[in-house]
Protein backbone atom coordinates (compact mmCIF):
# COMPACT_ATOMS: atom_id res chain seq x y z
CA UNK A 1 0.00 0.00 0.00
CA UNK A 2 0.90 3.47 -0.72
CA UNK A 3 -0.89 6.53 1.06
CA UNK A 4 -2.79 8.82 -0.64
CA UNK A 5 -1.51 12.44 0.14
CA UNK A 6 -4.41 14.75 0.88
CA UNK A 7 -2.94 18.14 -0.25
CA UNK A 8 -3.58 20.42 2.05
CA UNK A 9 -2.17 23.39 0.18
CA UNK A 10 -4.38 22.92 -2.82
CA UNK A 11 -7.42 22.70 -0.34
CA UNK A 12 -6.58 25.75 1.47
CA UNK A 13 -6.53 27.52 -2.01
CA UNK A 14 -9.84 26.74 -2.76
CA UNK A 15 -10.98 27.89 0.91
CA UNK A 16 -9.39 31.10 0.23
CA UNK A 17 -11.21 31.56 -2.68
CA UNK A 18 -14.85 30.72 -0.94
CA UNK A 19 -13.69 33.04 1.38
CA UNK A 20 -13.01 35.96 -1.10
CA UNK A 21 -16.39 35.42 -2.47
CA UNK A 22 -17.96 35.66 0.58
CA UNK A 23 -16.54 39.24 1.72
CA UNK A 24 -17.08 40.39 -1.84
CA UNK A 25 -20.74 39.72 -0.76
CA UNK A 26 -20.63 41.43 2.29
CA UNK A 27 -18.86 44.36 0.86
CA UNK A 28 -21.84 44.20 -1.95
CA UNK A 29 -24.94 43.63 -0.04
CA UNK A 30 -23.82 45.09 3.71
CA UNK A 31 -21.28 47.80 3.28
CA UNK A 32 -18.90 45.92 5.40
CA UNK A 33 -15.20 44.68 4.62
CA UNK A 34 -13.95 42.28 7.47
CA UNK A 35 -11.05 43.55 9.28
CA UNK A 36 -8.42 41.13 11.11
CA UNK A 37 -5.94 42.84 13.07
CA UNK A 38 -2.45 41.26 14.42
CA UNK A 39 0.07 42.31 17.16
CA UNK A 40 3.35 41.40 16.90
CA UNK A 41 5.33 42.04 20.01
CA UNK A 42 9.55 42.03 19.29
CA UNK A 43 11.16 40.79 16.78
CA UNK A 44 11.34 36.77 16.87
CA UNK A 45 11.95 35.87 12.76
CA UNK A 46 9.49 33.10 12.81
CA UNK A 47 7.03 35.33 13.98
CA UNK A 48 7.90 38.44 11.44
CA UNK A 49 7.62 35.26 8.42
CA UNK A 50 4.16 34.04 10.12
CA UNK A 51 2.76 37.81 10.31
CA UNK A 52 3.98 39.01 6.64
CA UNK A 53 1.85 36.00 5.35
CA UNK A 54 -1.04 36.27 7.32
CA UNK A 55 -0.98 40.44 6.16
CA UNK A 56 -0.48 39.31 2.82
CA UNK A 57 -3.10 36.52 2.24
CA UNK A 58 -6.07 38.58 4.57
CA UNK A 59 -5.68 41.27 1.47
CA UNK A 60 -5.78 39.17 -0.87
CA UNK A 61 -8.93 37.61 0.08
CA UNK A 62 -10.32 40.97 0.20
CA UNK A 63 -10.26 42.06 4.08
CA UNK A 64 -8.28 44.72 5.88
CA UNK A 65 -5.32 44.17 7.06
CA UNK A 66 -4.62 45.87 10.34
CA UNK A 67 -0.29 45.27 11.52
CA UNK A 68 0.99 46.79 14.76
CA UNK A 69 4.69 45.79 15.40
CA UNK A 70 5.42 46.59 19.10
CA UNK A 71 9.20 46.65 20.35
CA UNK A 72 10.38 43.70 22.93
CA UNK A 73 10.36 46.54 25.75
CA UNK A 74 6.60 46.60 25.37
CA UNK A 75 4.96 46.37 28.77
CA UNK A 76 2.08 44.17 29.69
CA UNK A 77 0.41 47.40 30.45
CA UNK A 78 0.77 48.70 26.87
CA UNK A 79 0.16 45.20 25.06
CA UNK A 80 -3.23 44.92 27.04
CA UNK A 81 -4.03 48.56 25.86
CA UNK A 82 -4.21 48.24 22.54
CA UNK A 83 -6.00 44.91 23.02
CA UNK A 84 -8.53 46.95 24.19
CA UNK A 85 -8.26 49.78 21.75
CA UNK A 86 -8.84 47.03 18.96
CA UNK A 87 -11.46 44.89 20.86
CA UNK A 88 -13.12 48.70 20.72
CA UNK A 89 -12.46 49.02 17.28
CA UNK A 90 -15.53 48.55 14.81
CA UNK A 91 -13.27 48.00 11.75
CA UNK A 92 -11.88 45.18 14.03
CA UNK A 93 -13.34 41.43 13.65
CA UNK A 94 -10.74 39.72 14.44
CA UNK A 95 -8.08 40.30 16.77
CA UNK A 96 -4.47 37.94 16.84
CA UNK A 97 -1.51 38.54 18.78
CA UNK A 98 1.10 36.85 17.81
CA UNK A 99 2.76 34.37 20.08
CA UNK A 100 5.11 33.74 22.03
CA UNK A 101 5.04 37.31 23.72
CA UNK A 102 8.34 38.37 25.53
CA UNK A 103 8.54 36.30 28.61
CA UNK A 104 8.02 39.32 30.98
CA UNK A 105 4.46 39.32 29.40
CA UNK A 106 1.72 36.64 30.62
CA UNK A 107 0.35 35.40 27.41
CA UNK A 108 -2.66 34.14 28.79
CA UNK A 109 -3.79 37.62 30.15
CA UNK A 110 -3.23 38.89 26.87
CA UNK A 111 -5.35 36.05 24.92
CA UNK A 112 -8.23 36.49 27.80
CA UNK A 113 -8.43 40.78 27.48
CA UNK A 114 -9.12 40.16 24.01
CA UNK A 115 -13.35 40.00 23.21
CA UNK A 116 -14.06 36.25 22.77
CA UNK A 117 -15.78 37.63 19.80
CA UNK A 118 -12.79 38.63 17.71
CA UNK A 119 -10.52 35.52 19.46
CA UNK A 120 -9.91 34.63 16.11
CA UNK A 121 -7.28 32.06 17.46
CA UNK A 122 -9.15 30.74 19.24
CA UNK A 123 -7.76 30.18 22.35
CA UNK A 124 -10.02 32.34 25.28
CA UNK A 125 -11.40 30.22 27.82
CA UNK A 126 -14.91 31.33 26.76
CA UNK A 127 -14.23 29.84 23.31
CA UNK A 128 -12.98 26.86 25.10
CA UNK A 129 -15.37 26.37 27.35
CA UNK A 130 -18.13 26.64 24.28
CA UNK A 131 -16.00 24.04 22.66
CA UNK A 132 -15.89 21.89 25.24
CA UNK A 133 -19.67 21.97 26.53
CA UNK A 134 -20.31 21.62 22.47
CA UNK A 135 -22.23 25.26 22.52
CA UNK A 136 -23.70 25.77 19.02
CA UNK A 137 -25.57 28.91 17.19
CA UNK A 138 -25.33 32.25 18.54
CA UNK A 139 -22.95 30.69 21.66
CA UNK A 140 -20.79 28.81 19.22
CA UNK A 141 -16.88 29.29 19.98
CA UNK A 142 -14.61 30.33 17.65
CA UNK A 143 -12.19 27.05 16.93
CA UNK A 144 -8.72 27.20 16.97
CA UNK A 145 -7.21 27.28 13.59
CA UNK A 146 -4.67 24.34 13.30
CA UNK A 147 -7.70 21.93 14.85
CA UNK A 148 -10.18 23.75 11.98
CA UNK A 149 -8.15 23.27 9.19
CA UNK A 150 -7.38 19.50 10.27
CA UNK A 151 -10.95 18.70 10.53
CA UNK A 152 -12.09 20.52 7.33
CA UNK A 153 -8.91 18.03 5.77
CA UNK A 154 -10.60 14.31 7.43
CA UNK A 155 -13.94 15.27 6.45
CA UNK A 156 -13.11 16.36 3.17
CA UNK A 157 -11.16 13.21 2.77
CA UNK A 158 -13.71 10.73 4.89
CA UNK A 159 -16.78 12.54 4.56
CA UNK A 160 -19.01 11.07 7.50
CA UNK A 161 -16.59 10.48 10.55
CA UNK A 162 -19.26 8.82 13.34
CA UNK A 163 -18.08 6.02 15.07
CA UNK A 164 -14.85 6.23 13.57
CA UNK A 165 -12.26 5.63 16.16
CA UNK A 166 -9.25 8.17 16.44
CA UNK A 167 -6.41 9.18 18.32
CA UNK A 168 -5.03 12.45 18.93
CA UNK A 169 -1.06 12.44 20.03
CA UNK A 170 -0.66 15.96 21.96
CA UNK A 171 -2.70 17.55 25.03
CA UNK A 172 -1.80 21.33 23.93
CA UNK A 173 -4.37 23.78 24.70
CA UNK A 174 -3.59 25.00 21.14
CA UNK A 175 -4.17 21.70 18.96
CA UNK A 176 -4.48 18.39 21.09
CA UNK A 177 -7.18 19.33 23.40
CA UNK A 178 -9.50 21.48 21.04
CA UNK A 179 -8.81 18.49 18.05
CA UNK A 180 -10.13 15.44 20.54
CA UNK A 181 -13.25 17.69 21.38
CA UNK A 182 -13.90 18.45 17.16
CA UNK A 183 -13.74 15.09 16.88
CA UNK A 184 -15.91 14.09 20.20
CA UNK A 185 -18.79 16.50 18.11
CA UNK A 186 -18.49 14.79 14.77
CA UNK A 187 -19.32 11.78 16.99
CA UNK A 188 -15.73 10.01 16.95
CA UNK A 189 -14.75 7.75 19.67
CA UNK A 190 -11.68 9.70 20.77
CA UNK A 191 -8.51 9.04 22.95
CA UNK A 192 -5.99 11.95 24.13
CA UNK A 193 -2.78 10.24 23.72
CA UNK A 194 0.59 11.59 24.39
CA UNK A 195 4.33 11.26 25.05
CA UNK A 196 4.13 9.50 28.38
CA UNK A 197 1.20 6.78 27.15
CA UNK A 198 1.41 3.61 27.79
CA UNK A 199 1.91 1.35 24.72
CA UNK A 200 1.46 4.27 22.74
CA UNK A 201 2.21 2.13 19.22
CA UNK A 202 -0.92 -0.16 20.12
CA UNK A 203 -2.94 2.88 21.36
CA UNK A 204 -2.14 4.60 17.85
CA UNK A 205 -2.56 1.05 16.28
CA UNK A 206 -6.17 0.93 17.02
CA UNK A 207 -7.12 4.51 15.31
CA UNK A 208 -8.96 4.98 11.86
CA UNK A 209 -7.48 8.45 12.46
CA UNK A 210 -4.19 9.55 14.20
CA UNK A 211 -3.49 12.81 14.53
CA UNK A 212 -0.13 13.62 15.57
CA UNK A 213 0.85 16.70 17.46
CA UNK A 214 3.28 16.25 19.95
CA UNK A 215 5.68 17.97 18.96
CA UNK A 216 8.64 15.50 18.51
CA UNK A 217 10.27 14.99 14.85
CA UNK A 218 8.77 11.42 13.49
CA UNK A 219 7.74 9.93 16.73
CA UNK A 220 5.15 7.73 15.61
CA UNK A 221 6.12 5.39 13.30
CA UNK A 222 4.54 3.58 9.99
CA UNK A 223 3.94 0.31 11.95
CA UNK A 224 2.30 1.98 14.33
CA UNK A 225 -0.37 2.95 12.12
CA UNK A 226 -3.47 0.81 11.83
CA UNK A 227 -3.52 -0.75 7.58
CA UNK A 228 -5.74 2.01 6.01
CA UNK A 229 -5.94 4.79 8.59
CA UNK A 230 -5.77 8.21 8.30
CA UNK A 231 -3.00 10.05 9.34
CA UNK A 232 -2.78 13.83 9.83
CA UNK A 233 0.63 15.11 10.66
CA UNK A 234 0.02 18.43 12.68
CA UNK A 235 3.91 18.43 13.47
CA UNK A 236 6.63 20.95 11.97
CA UNK A 237 10.22 20.42 12.83
CA UNK A 238 13.39 21.49 11.68
CA UNK A 239 16.10 18.59 11.80
CA UNK A 240 19.85 18.12 9.86
CA UNK A 241 19.80 15.19 7.49
CA UNK A 242 22.69 14.14 5.29
CA UNK A 243 24.17 17.96 5.94
CA UNK A 244 20.83 19.29 5.03
CA UNK A 245 18.47 21.52 6.93
CA UNK A 246 14.95 20.21 6.36
CA UNK A 247 11.25 19.71 7.77
CA UNK A 248 9.53 16.81 8.94
CA UNK A 249 6.18 15.87 10.87
CA UNK A 250 5.42 14.07 13.71
CA UNK A 251 5.27 10.79 11.60
CA UNK A 252 7.63 9.14 9.86
CA UNK A 253 6.18 9.80 6.50
CA UNK A 254 8.38 7.15 4.56
CA UNK A 255 7.19 3.73 6.94
CA UNK A 256 4.04 5.52 7.41
CA UNK A 257 3.37 5.45 3.79
CA UNK A 258 3.39 1.84 3.65
CA UNK A 259 0.26 1.30 5.84
CA UNK A 260 -1.76 4.47 5.86
CA UNK A 261 -4.56 4.96 3.51
CA UNK A 262 -3.86 8.23 3.42
CA UNK A 263 -1.65 11.22 4.82
CA UNK A 264 -0.91 14.89 5.00
CA UNK A 265 2.31 15.94 3.95
CA UNK A 266 5.22 18.05 5.72
CA UNK A 267 5.74 20.93 4.45
CA UNK A 268 2.73 21.54 2.33
CA UNK A 269 -0.45 19.47 4.40
CA UNK A 270 -2.11 21.23 7.66
CA UNK A 271 0.15 23.98 7.56
CA UNK A 272 -1.43 25.81 5.34
CA UNK A 273 -5.06 25.07 6.31
CA UNK A 274 -4.20 27.52 9.52
CA UNK A 275 -3.73 30.64 7.72
CA UNK A 276 -6.93 29.46 5.58
CA UNK A 277 -8.91 28.87 8.97
CA UNK A 278 -7.61 32.21 10.32
CA UNK A 279 -9.56 33.84 7.75
CA UNK A 280 -12.37 31.61 8.16
CA UNK A 281 -12.74 33.15 12.24
CA UNK A 282 -12.35 36.11 11.08
CA UNK A 283 -15.11 35.97 8.14
CA UNK A 284 -17.74 33.80 11.01
CA UNK A 285 -16.70 36.90 13.35
CA UNK A 286 -17.90 39.16 10.79
CA UNK A 287 -20.99 37.88 9.65
CA UNK A 288 -22.18 37.26 13.34
CA UNK A 289 -21.74 40.83 14.50
CA UNK A 290 -24.06 41.18 11.31
CA UNK A 291 -26.54 38.89 12.67
CA UNK A 292 -26.35 36.56 9.80
CA UNK A 293 -26.08 33.21 9.12
CA UNK A 294 -21.98 31.51 8.67
CA UNK A 295 -20.95 30.85 5.26
CA UNK A 296 -20.73 27.45 3.63
CA UNK A 297 -17.60 27.67 2.50
CA UNK A 298 -17.14 24.06 1.98
CA UNK A 299 -19.97 23.44 -0.61
CA UNK A 300 -19.13 21.86 -3.86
Amino acid sequence: MSAQIIDGKAFAAKLRGRISEEVAKLKNDHGMTPGLAVVLVGEDPASKVYVSSKGKMTKEVGMNSYEYKMPAETTQEELLAKVEELNNDENVHGILVQLPVPKHIDDHAIINAISPEKDVDGFHVINSGRLATGATGAQAPLVPCTPLGSLMLLKDHLGDLSGLNAVVVGRSNIVGKPMSQLLLGESCTVTTAHSRTKDLPEVVGRADIVVAAVGRPEMVKGEWIKEGATVIDVGINRIERDGKNILVGDVDTASAMERAGAITPVPGGVGPMTIACLLVNTLTAATRKLGLPQPDLLGK
